[in-house]
């Protein structure tokens, strides 16, 4: 066996060490899974079962078996069986298409509108709680007259006027997860601002914009991190609530609210299995987020660190 000498060998070593330091992040995100998997098991398979529902919108014109709107792909009202695994509908639409649709636009929905809010919110928030006085008592003031109104006869007053296609759905329900995301930026504000780090940045000439971007903005993460998990399954809820009342996007687009609406509702005896599913797909997928949120509101909530695991 040839030996390659020092300088092969350090070669070698420096490639090693390269590939360690290259691998390091990945080792490090799966051990951090692992750990959450381990400490909160019904967080990790509340993320399981998101990423799967994720990945059958994504996936939806390849796994779809059906287009959703395609009539007559069965006898009507068929009961579930092997060709049409959710039943048919009074059209003989196949149910299983029309729900794998319906999650795409659910969480197109949800996940938009809460990014859109939470941003818009934290934004205003953190305004507010930093630079205080008069402009903290105005922004405040309209935050409270928004949290005055019923979320759903907000969302309602909203759709009334600007109409219920998907992209005013969207701004719909941002503008009813914004406030709690306002008040909970504003209060970490108000908090955080008091620190003494800040006051040593003010004293080193920091700008005002330094100082939200460089400490006030990273030491809000968690708390905005947590409002996005949990704000989600909200917002999916809003969006049905929506549609169930016909408010929601219009044909031919599919959503979970309006088949619990239509026929899902005025043919439960003759076929059950038209609100069954979707409504089983609506409650898994609220309850999956709300059941994530708390998972992640207790890894990163120091207090909480030590509870029992979920």
């Amino acid at each position: 066996m040839l030996d390659r000498g020092p300088l092969g060998r350090l070669g070698g070593a420096t490639e090693h060490g390269a590939l360690t330091v290259a691998w390091r992040p990945v080792t490090t995100g799966l051990r951090s899974v692992a750990t959450f998997a381990r400490s909160k098991p019904i967080g990790a398979f509340s993320a399981a079962l998101i990423i799967a529902l994720v990945l059958m919108s994504v996936l939806a014109p390849v796994i779809s078996p059906y287009s959703p709107n395609k009539p007559l792909v069965g006898p009507i009202f068929d009961a579930p069986s092997w060709s049409n695994l959710f039943g048919t509908d009074g059209q003989g639409r196949d149910v299983l298409s029309r729900i794998i649709w319906g999650g795409r636009s659910s969480l197109m929905v949800g996940v938009t509108s809460v990014l859109f809010g939470t941003i818009i919110g934290a934004a205003i928030g953190v305004a507010s709680g930093y630079f205080g006085g008069r402009t903290d008592l105005l922004v405040q003031r309209g935050v409270d007259a928004l949290m005055a109104f019923p979320t759903l006869v907000l969302a309602l007053a909203v759709v009334a006027v600007l109409g219920s296609s998907q992209p005013i759905l969207i701004l719909t329900i941002a503008i009813v997860v914004m406030p709690l995301a306002s008040r909970v930026a504003r209060g970490s504000t108000l908090s955080v601002k008091e620190e003494v780090y800040i006051d040593s940045a003010r004293a080193l000439g920091a700008s005002a914009s330094r100082i939200l971007w460089r400490h006030i903005l990273p030491n809000l993460m968690a708390p905005i991190i947590v409002i996005l998990s949990v704000q989600i399954g909200f917002a999916i809820l809003i969006a049905a609530s929506l549609a169930f009342l016909g408010l929601g996007p219009p044909p031919p687009a599919v959503a979970w609210g309006s088949m619990l609406s239509l026929e899902g509702r005025e043919n439960m005896e003759i076929a059950p299995w038209l609100g069954i599913f979707p409504g089983l797909f609506l409650s898994l997928t609220i309850l999956s987020f709300n059941m994530l949120g708390d998972a992640i509101r207790d890894v990163l909530d120091p207090r909480l660190r030590g509870s029992r695991a979920r």
